[in-house]
């Protein structure tokens, strides 16, 4: 079996599916790996120290997508318009693995599927034990929270830490983290560590004990709210958050830094933040919003941008997993790799058993079909009707 590695085409895009240390096991399972020429180079991996570890090195794409299976960081919808060069290459009986966004735009699934390949979107395996090793969503999270709070930091007028000098003692900053998932953990986790006093908010009642856990405070407002699926927070109604931002406009005010991570898949992301809540934010204030890429939690996020309000500034940081490349790409082979010898037999041959939860959950189109049931609900007449 021949796994092919392209190099990746979104723009801003610096991971890669697969890094030399993720072969091992890949090349021990008695498969081959094609790696498009420099898809490792913009995060430090060299074609030389892929070749090192086993990998063949193809002149060009086409080559690569001549593979048996191909791994990729962005496929489908998640490779935007960028997709629909490789879209030619995808034939029958052939695997595409890869992060596809599939929920947000469904569309693209159904164009995969007229191809006649098997492609898998590594964003919907399941959080279940088995999958800890495939989980993209969370390693990659991981790295994002931890960037955020960076950014933040460099962004601020003043320092994070305390700090007691000859010319006098500097209070430490206070930053406030608005959701507690992965990205959101991380965030408490490092603002903790570079000093900030750190407060956490989440409509999760049941994660106060993770935040508390890391040094910070769990932020109490008096609200009902629950887990959704994958232990993300559930779309809750319009009343619901215009309670919550009018609690939080009170919390905001005393923050010097916020991080807002709050997500719901294949939805837009919540507005948190309105315009008149930044109004009672002190000047010099930062919003860092992981969100953005949905639209963000602010009302005054601009995706991809920096903006001011008010002398508060609002960051709006696209893809940040891909600002950390070596890392990002390490940890993203290692869940692919996991994820594809999964489904790898002994003697070296796929077997794609769709009473394995892991395959079920995360196929998206088989024989020339759309197989996943929630990107079928999706593309039914009556979700595009409830859509237009």
């Amino acid at each position: 079996m021949l796994i092919g590695v392209p190099k990746e085409s979104f723009p801003g895009e610096r991971r890669v599916a697969l890094v030399p240390a993720n072969l091992v096991p890949v090349l021990k399972a008695k498969a081959q790996v094609v790696v498009e020429a420099g898809a490792g180079e913009a995060a430090g991996f060299s074609d030389s120290a892929y070749e090192s570890a086993g990998a063949m090195i193809a002149k060009n794409r086409e080559e690569v997508f001549a593979a048996d299976v191909v791994l990729t960081v962005r496929c489908l919808g998640a490779a935007s318009e960028t997709q629909y060069e490789d879209l030619r290459y995808l034939r029958s009986g052939q695997l595409l693995i890869g992060m596809a966004d599939p929920l947000w735009m469904p569309e693209q699934v159904r164009r995969a599927a007229a191809t006649g390949a098997t492609v898998f979107a590594l964003e919907l395996v399941p959080r279940i034990t088995r999958a800890q090793s495939m989980d993209v969503l969370s390693s990659q999270a991981n790295l994002a929270g931890y960037k955020a709070v960076l950014l933040g930091a460099v962004e601020m007028p003043k320092l994070l830490p305390m700090m007691t000098t000859a010319a006098g003692t500097i209070p430490p900053a206070r930053t406030l983290v608005v959701g507690a998932g992965v990205a959101g953990l991380q965030a408490i986790a490092t603002a903790k560590r570079l000093g900030s006093v750190v407060s956490g908010y989440d409509v999760r009642p049941e994660v106060k004990q993770q935040i508390e856990s890391l040094g910070a405070r769990f932020v109490e407002l008096p609200l009902d709210a629950d887990s959704g699926e994958g232990g993300y927070a559930r779309q809750m109604d319009e009343a619901f958050y215009a309670k919550q931002r009018e609690l939080m406009g009170r919390v905001l005010a005393e923050s010097d830094l916020v991080v807002t991570t709050a997500a719901i898949p294949g939805k837009k992301s919540p507005v948190l933040i309105t315009k008149e809540m930044v109004d009672g934010m002190r000047p010099g204030s930062i919003i860092v919003d992981i969100a953005a890429e949905r639209g963000g939690n602010c009302e005054l996020t601009k995706p991809g941008e920096r903006a001011e309000h008010g002398g508060v500034v609002i960051l709006g940081p696209l893809n940040l997993p891909a600002t950390l490349p070596t890392h990002a790409s390490t940890l993203y082979g290692k869940n692919a790799a996991s994820f594809l010898l999964n489904m790898l037999t002994e003697e070296g041959e796929l077997k794609i058993d769709r009473a394995d939860p892991i395959v079920e959950a995360s196929l998206l189109t088989e024989g020339g079909e759309v197989r996943n049931t929630k990107v079928l609900e999706l593309l039914s007449p009556e979700a595009s009707a409830g859509t237009a």
